[in-house]
């Protein structure tokens, strides 16, 4: 996917791509159970909330918020009957300060819903934003969370012969290989780095040393890629 000119970041944290993430915990006798889901657009994030409330009819509260772009444009959240302010506000806030690294907060493209069962005991409203919020966290903890990256892609041709050396030998570098592709008269590797004048000259002297002059690096465009967090 070809990368949005307005986009300022660079690199951001989501949820590994894969079924939906599932976490439950009782707190004084209410079910809370949440459920992440990977959603780069708000329908997706909506379907969610949809799915969920038919999945789980009975239940009294459906409480979501998602965060969504490169950038963290969109940002939503709903109470669904819990007091004002007690439940969506408490889950994006946990998304939206959720450090990926020391002082980094850049989790995005993620939605979020907890299915309350109430259990009879009336939580106040500094425990229900003490409980939604702890829902959210305590999911995040567990979820399998990955680094989306801009990164360029760069394609090297290369004869057949030497393809499968290559490609061992830049994944033994470090290289994000992207995809390998086997034409008629030669196979065409495409790797991605950071989208940087530096780290590109830096890729291309690495392929120059490795096929001996033979092959060069040509930069084309740029994809968000998962890379590990």
């Amino acid at each position: 996917m070809e990368i949005e000119d307005e986009s300022r970041a660079t690199r951001y944290t989501t949820l590994a791509s894969g079924p939906d993430f599932r976490h439950e915990l009782e707190i004084r006798r209410s079910r809370f159970i949440t459920v992440m889901r990977r959603s780069g657009d708000e329908h997706t994030a909506r379907d969610l909330v949809a799915g969920l409330r038919r999945e789980f009819h009975d239940a009294r509260h459906h409480c979501s918020a998602f965060v969504i772009g490169p950038d963290r444009m969109i940002q939503r959240s709903s109470d669904d009957g819990e007091p004002s302010g007690t439940a969506g506000i408490p889950m994006l806030e946990a998304l939206i300060k959720r450090e990926s690294s020391p002082g980094v907060t850049d989790l995005s493209d993620v939605a979020v819903v907890v299915v309350r069962y109430f259990g009879g005991i009336l939580l106040g409203a500094g425990g229900l934003v003490r409980a939604y919020s702890e829902s959210v966290s305590a999911a995040l903890d567990l979820a399998p969370l990955v680094q989306r990256r801009r990164l360029r892609l760069c394609a090297i041709e290369v004869s057949h012969a030497d393809a499968g050396r290559l490609d061992n030998e830049l994944r033994n570098a470090g290289y994000v290989m992207a995809e390998t592709r086997y034409e008629a008269r030669h196979a065409v590797l495409r790797i991605a780095v950071a989208d940087e004048p530096q780290v590109i000259a830096e890729a291309h002297a690495r392929v120059a040393a490795l096929t001996a002059g033979s092959s060069l690096l040509r930069p084309e465009a740029t994809e968000w890629i998962d890379v590990p967090a």
